[in-house]
């Protein structure tokens, strides 16, 4: 891989960690609730799942998964169903009761934390069932791999580089999202950022429904 390939795939990752999905929402979601630093076990799932989605395109998976309609309407209905559950989950999450309505710290208002392991899971899982992900990995990533060359080593380097920049942009949303805590000061307000990102979430989800085959054309 030469240096202007890797340049122009830096350009191209930048682009696809910017544009909002699922993992942006849940990044600003989880930001909000639990702060930057508990956020980071969140990011780094959507990492774990963004590499085996890489990892998949890279090796020819993806396409055999395209292929087959059922297999790729199984993993569209998993995302969809997954994320619907989600944000169904936060919607209805109860507001922890604190002191008085106006001075409570948003964390702790936002009722029991998921563990560490929850939240990589969750993240994991949010990007590995999105099938609008391996769709635009699938037609993008070969354009960027030199057949006459070792495969390894070129999904390595694609892969770090598109995590290190995912890993970037996920936490830049979520210390946007985190900075915004302190007007979510008290029940009321911590019980509507629950229903805005948790009807988001279910919004993306449903949209995943409508995602096609050929949507990668």
């Amino acid at each position: 891989m030469n240096f202007t390939t890797w340049i122009t795939f830096v350009a191209a990752a930048c682009l696809i960690a910017i544009s909002p999905g699922s993992g942006a929402v849940l990044s600003m979601s989880h930001g909000l609730s639990y702060g930057v630093r508990r956020t980071s076990a969140t990011i780094l799932g959507l990492q774990a799942g963004l590499i085996v989605i890489l990892l998949i395109a890279g090796a020819g998976i993806g396409s055999l998964l395209l292929a087959s309609e059922l297999a790729f309407n199984l993993v569209k209905t998993a995302g969809a169903l997954y994320l619907i559950y989600l944000g169904l989950e936060q919607w209805r999450a109860k507001v922890g009761t604190g002191v008085a309505a106006g001075a409570l710290d948003p964390q702790a208002a936002a009722g029991p934390q998921p563990s560490v392991k929850r939240r990589f899971l969750t993240g994991m899982l949010t990007n590995l069932t999105n099938p609008k992900g391996i769709i635009f990995m699938v037609a993008v990533l070969p354009q960027f791999i030199t057949q006459s060359r070792p495969l390894l080593p070129q999904l390595a380097i694609l892969c770090v580089t598109m995590c290190a920049i995912d890993l970037m942009v996920m936490h830049s949303y979520a210390a946007l999202a985190a900075s915004m805590q302190r007007y979510f000061r008290d029940a009321a307000a911590i019980r509507k950022q629950n229903r805005f990102f948790g009807g988001l979430l279910m919004a993306v989800g449903a949209g995943l429904f409508f995602v096609k085959r050929g949507s990668q054309a």
